[in-house]
């Protein structure tokens, strides 16, 4: 049963550790973005698509080709080993070797461009060997974020990375994951096996707040609804659209329903967790906690869990909720919160709370343990998008309270339909780039009107909101091989 979604505010997917309960449980107003900062400057065409031979199916392996990021040093060359048959698949595929690249790193965004022009695009290399799907090796203070960020405004990015407690590369996970996907592919399984056409997998955790109610209502239920009217058309090839329900008692809903026989596409909803009240004992419990999803009910979805449980076998996951993917290296947000927490207009809020869960200058960047578990399980998904920094209702709703869940319902169309997961991520983050080019173009219109001598015309508010939308939806990252696809049948895939 749907409710009136709560009024407009800022609401955050992100819980305390201890005990599941919401850091900002009544969100911060509108208002509150009137004073938002103006992005860093970045150098010209970091957030502009430039994919080369736009003219070729974004799908076709042979056309668009394969290649591999990895760091340089023995440590690259390991990970390189432990993907083999994944490369020796793409190369079967493709009909030629992959493109290995290897990155220093810490590369910040001018090290990424030069690399970009320098490197990637290179005039030595011929266009139609340019690799357009890009699978980077490594956590992200091995290859920068700020790498991935860049390439993917030009070709279809993922990465993968697997971390044993300590925090040190396990080349053993990587070789799992390479040979799952290579199973799943067909290369060592029954072509029959392979399904007619997968599952449509929607989940809101059941717990009573604010933010995860308005997810419910603005993003969760308006995809069911349009999922299942367009399954009757034809427009959305699953064998079900299915709302995954958990009690609040007894949450385990969201992992039977993720054991079905046929693989799936899930998109789900929760409070990622974050620093408990006193913080995080120990860099090892942040790596090991931050960015697992509460289920209520002081219940979380860990990497314990999810790397001994079959979940979504041979499937996809789109997984909305604060660090659901990693944790950078600096907050798009932290500016902001700091000058909300400074000015004391909002103090009651919990945002001192929130900045406890946010990396602080030199803390070491890392992906979320709960995802590598997931892509690490032969019983796991092929490909995860989430979120490397706070989540915010915000990606999914307008300045008036009004569903734009039509942005996450593409990406998981995509994945339904058969593309593969690039495709998925850059059918989403495709809005951020418009954001981004509106938001950059309010700032051109202040700079004209101020070389005028004239007034700023431009609405406060209005730009805050689309920096609230811009730095949510830049957040969102896949890690995985971005040419992963389901197991469908052939006659059922994307071209």
């Amino acid at each position: 049963m749907t409710t009136s979604p709560p009024d407009h505010a800022l609401d955050l997917l992100l819980a305390r550790a201890e005990d599941g309960r919401p850091v900002l449980e009544a969100g911060l107003p509108s208002e509150a973005i009137s004073i938002a900062p103006k992005p860093k400057k970045s150098p010209r065409d970091v957030d502009a698509m430039t994919r080369d031979a736009p003219d070729a199916d974004p799908n076709d392996l042979p056309e668009q080709r394969w290649g591999v990021i990895a760091p340089h040093g023995s440590e690259g060359d390991r990970l390189l080993e432990a993907i083999a048959p994944l490369m020796r698949l793409r190369e079967a595929e493709q009909g030629a070797p992959p493109q290995v690249y290897r990155v220093d790193a810490g590369m910040d965004t001018d090290a990424s461009l030069r690399f970009r022009e320098d490197v990637y695009r290179t005039e030595d290399m011929p266009e139609y060997e340019r690799p357009r799907y890009l699978l980077i090796l490594g956590d992200l203070h091995q290859v920068s974020s700020e790498l991935q960020h860049v390439l993917a405004n030009g070709a279809f990015v993922g990465r993968i990375h697997f971390a044993d407690s300590a925090g040190q590369a396990n080349p053993a996970g990587y070789a799992v994951y390479a040979e799952k996907v290579v199973s799943w592919a067909g290369r060592s399984i029954n072509a029959d096996a392979m399904a007619d056409a997968p599952d449509a997998l929607f989940y809101t955790v059941r717990d009573g707040t604010r933010a995860t109610a308005a997810a419910d209502t603005l993003l969760v239920q308006p995809c069911l609804r349009n999922a299942e009217a367009w399954r009757k058309r034809g427009r959305f090839p699953a064998a079900s659209v299915v709302s995954v329900a958990d009690d609040g008692a007894r949450p385990g809903g969201l992992l039977r329903a993720a054991q079905g026989a046929r693989p799936a596409v899930l998109l789900s909803v929760s409070h990622g967790l974050g620093a408990p009240r006193e913080g995080w004992s120990s860099a090892a419990q942040q790596r090991a906690m931050q960015g697992a999803l509460d289920l209520g009910a002081k219940r979380a979805l860990t990497a314990e869990t999810l790397g001994s449980t079959p979940f979504l076998p041979g499937g996809m996951w789109l997984c909305f909720a604060c660090f659901s993917l990693g944790t950078p290296s600096a907050s798009a947000f932290f500016p902001w919160l700091s000058l909300l927490i400074k000015e004391g207009a909002y103090s009651a809020a919990g945002l001192d709370a929130v900045l406890k869960s946010l990396p602080k200058e030199g803390d070491r960047p890392f992906l979320a343990a709960m995802p590598q578990a997931a892509l690490a399980n032969p019983q796991g998904p092929l490909a995860v998008i989430g979120h490397i920094d706070l989540a915010w209702t915000y990606a999914f709703v307008n300045t008036r309270n009004q569903s734009r869940a039509s942005r996450f319902l593409s990406a998981v169309r995509a994945m339904v339909n058969g593309s593969r997961a690039g495709v998925a991520l850059d059918a989403l983050t495709r809005f951020y780039r418009e954001t981004n080019d509106a938001l950059m173009a309010g700032y051109q219109v202040e700079q004209a009107a101020r070389v005028r001598g004239e007034a700023d015309p431009t609405d406060r508010m209005e730009r805050g909101n689309l920096w609230m939308l811009r730095n949510d939806l830049r957040g969102y990252m896949l890690l995985g091989d971005p040419a992963a696809r389901l197991p469908l049948r052939a006659e059922q895939k994307a071209c």
